[in-house]
């Protein structure tokens, strides 16, 4: 009689196991970033939960580079990253894919030089102390300019820094300049000045991108859940490029970005024309030929500054079109919409 109460226990433990699992298989870890884009309005409104009937775990991240850690461990299903830290997973050959072109970045990352600093351009950044989170979009962009240049990066201190430690490291004076996003963007640009952005580096052959990336296995299991992952993401961005000043001038949406970024709401409206932020009527093309060269070219770069160990033959396996396409279908409106 007296083992009835750990049995008892024990038929409890199992049973609350067993709900654990049911609803681990119901949820799904979303990495996300503090970028400012539309589809934070739909993240906090809760849009993909009511599409998907899953539960999220949106989970902040800081980094690209993060976020394809916990990806590969299998701790996050799908995440937002760099193309950078993209290439870089994809030259690892890491089960991922690419299922939506998040944000062609332009103004929204920028290298920024200390006041005091004593750098007015370009060469005097030799010697200087530049930080920047290694293995990202702007650690790419920051190079990139570099090379154009003709600044040998041997001889810049470049230091790795999450955004947050960046803004730590710049209010005691510890660095001389830092490549960004917001909101660490906004707070130094606040006691510096612009020495570039990565609109002007992709002038010079190096455009960068953020996307949605999805493990393999996941995908496989649940191509509903991405589809309509895909789909709300468009939906957002198809409402913020039909009047991008209406958008960004709701009061509700600002509120949304603020809360999910931290950015600073009177400056929403400039981070969100700092990239173009592309529909599903225009997600097919990149998907299926410029992402996969963009990769490549990236990766060929990153192999040439020493970051990356090998090159492949071929990226078109970590790229895909087909959950786009499978939501366009289901938003035939909003595809005509933007292709009118």
């Amino acid at each position: 009689m007296r083992r009835l109460p750990f049995i008892t226990h024990l038929a409890l433990a199992m049973g609350l196991f067993a709900t654990g699992a049911a609803f681990a298989q119901d949820s799904v870890r979303v990495a996300y970033q503090t970028v400012v884009e539309p589809a934070k309005v739909a993240q906090a409104d809760g849009l993909y939960e009511k599409a998907t009937g899953k539960t999220i775990d949106w989970r902040k991240f800081e980094s690209g580079a993060e976020v394809i850690t916990a990806v590969a461990s299998g701790d996050i299903q799908i995440g937002y990253v760099g193309s950078s830290p993209l290439a870089a997973a994809a030259s690892k050959e890491l089960p991922i894919e690419t299922f939506f072109i998040a944000a062609e970045i332009g103004s929204a990352e920028a290298l920024v030089v200390r006041n005091g600093a004593n750098i007015a351009k370009a060469s005097d950044l030799v010697g200087k102390k530049v930080a920047v989170p290694f293995v990202s979009t702007t650690h790419y962009s920051l190079l990139a300019a570099l090379k154009h240049w003709g600044v040998d990066a041997k001889k810049v201190n470049i230091v790795n820094l999450r955004p947050t430690e960046i803004t730590a490291a710049w209010a005691r004076g510890d660095i001389d300049a830092a490549y960004v996003w917001d909101p660490a963007l906004g707070q130094i640009k606040a006691n510096g000045k612009l020495l570039t952005s990565s609109a002007e580096v992709a002038k010079w052959g190096a455009p960068t991108f953020d996307a949605w990336i999805v493990r393999k296995d996941f995908a496989q299991k649940d191509p509903d859940f991405v589809t309509a992952f895909a789909r709300i993401t468009g939906e957002a961005y198809a409402a913020y490029r039909k009047d991008a000043k209406a958008f960004a001038g709701n009061a509700d949406n600002v509120a949304k970005i603020v809360k999910l970024t931290g950015a600073k709401p009177e400056e929403i409206a400039e981070l969100l024309a700092g990239s173009k932020f592309p529909t599903l009527a225009e997600q097919t093309t990149l998907l299926s030929s410029s992402t996969v060269k963009a990769v490549t070219e990236t990766s060929k770069f990153l192999k040439e500054q020493g970051k990356v160990d090998k090159v492949l033959a071929d990226y078109k396996g970590y790229v895909t079109p087909r959950f786009v396409q499978a939501a366009a279908k289901a938003a035939p409106q909003q595809v005509a919409a933007a292709k009118n």
